[in-house]
C-alpha cells in the first residue's frame, strides 16, 4: 500500500537525477547513470557544462542579492538540492532574504525539506505547482513573498523541457507579468552551438531524457522587453566570472543572463 508520499519510478531515467549524477551527487539510480554515461560518451564536456551552469546560478544570485539589492527570490523548476542552492547563496549575503522554490516533481518534493532550511532572519517555502500554473504559483508564493516589492525570478535550465518556442515564451511572459517593476529574470538553457551537444541531446532523448536545445539568439528572446544586465546573454561561464578566474573561461554550450523589468 502507498503511504501517500511521492511515488518515485526508478525504472526510467529522470532529468533531475541525470543532472544530479553529472554534478557528482548521489540522488540517482542505475538507469539515470546509464543515460548520463551514454551522453558523456558523445559529449564529454557535459559534466563541465553542468558544473558551469551551477556556478552561473550562484553568481547570478550573488549579483541579485548583493549589487542589485534583491531580497526575494522565486526559483521555478528547482531540481534536486545540491551545493549552493538559491537560498543558501542569497542568505549568506543577505540573511533576511526570502526564497520560494516551485516544482511539480515527486522526486524534488521528497527532498523539499532540504530546501526549507532557512536562516532565522529570512524564510524559505516550497510550492508544488506546474511551471504553467501561474495562478497557483502567485497565490502560494504570496505566503512568503511580497508581490508589491521586487522579486528575482529564477528559471535555470527548465525551459529546455518545453519544445515549442511560442509556448516557452508565453510561459516566461506570464511569469514575468506576475512581478512588479524593479524585478529581475535570471535564466539559462542549453544551446545547439556544437555538434557534440546536439549528438548528446539525441542520445539523451533516445534514452528517455528529453531536452530541447535552442540557439543563443532564441535564448535571447526570453529577455525581450527587459533591460539586460551586462554582459548580456552569453555562455554561462563568461557571465561575470569571479576575480579568481584564470584567463578567459572556457566556452560552454549553455547561455544565460539577467534582465530587469522596468
Amino acid at each position: 500500500m502507498s503511504d501517500g508520499g511521492p511515488q518515485i519510478d526508478t525504472s526510467v531515467p529522470h532529468s533531475a537525477r541525470v543532472w544530479n549524477y553529472w554534478l557528482g551527487g548521489t540522488d540517482n539510480y542505475p538507469v539515470d547513470r546509464a543515460v548520463g554515461d551514454q551522453v558523456r560518451e558523445v559529449f564529454p564536456e557535459i559534466v563541465e557544462n553542468a558544473q558551469a551552469c551551477r556556478a552561473f546560478l550562484a553568481r547570478t544570485v550573488g549579483y541579485l542579492a548583493g549589487e542589485a539589492g534583491i531580497r526575494q527570490f522565486l526559483d521555478i523548476g528547482t531540481g534536486l538540492p545540491t551545493a549552493d542552492n538559491t537560498h543558501e547563496v542569497a542568505q549568506r549575503l543577505a540573511p533576511e532574504s526570502r526564497v520560494v522554490y516551485v516544482d511539480h516533481d515527486p522526486l524534488v518534493l521528497a527532498h523539499a525539506r532540504v530546501l526549507l532550511d532557512s536562516s532565522p532572519q529570512g524564510a524559505t517555502d516550497f510550492v508544488d505547482a506546474e511551471l504553467t500554473d501561474t495562478a497557483t504559483i502567485r497565490r502560494e508564493a504570496a505566503r512568503t513573498l511580497d508581490f508589491e516589492q521586487p522579486i528575482a525570478l529564477m528559471l535555470m535550465g527548465i525551459l529546455g523541457h518545453v519544445e515549442d518556442d511560442d509556448e516557452a515564451l508565453g510561459i516566461v511572459r506570464g511569469l514575468v507579468g506576475l512581478l512588479p517593476s524593479g524585478s529581475y529574470l535570471a535564466f539559462y538553457d542549453g544551446t545547439d552551438t556544437s555538434a557534440k551537444i546536439v549528438e548528446g541531446q539525441k542520445v539523451s532523448s533516445d534514452g528517455g531524457h528529453n531536452y530541447y536545445l535552442r540557439s543563443p539568439e532564441r535564448i535571447a528572446r526570453f529577455f525581450d522587453g527587459l533591460e539586460l544586465v551586462e554582459p548580456g546573454v552569453v555562455t554561462v561561464s563568461r557571465w561575470r566570472p569571479g576575480p579568481d578566474a584564470d584567463g578567459e573561461p572556457a566556452h560552454q554550450d549553455s547561455y544565460g543572463g539577467i534582465g530587469r523589468k522596468a
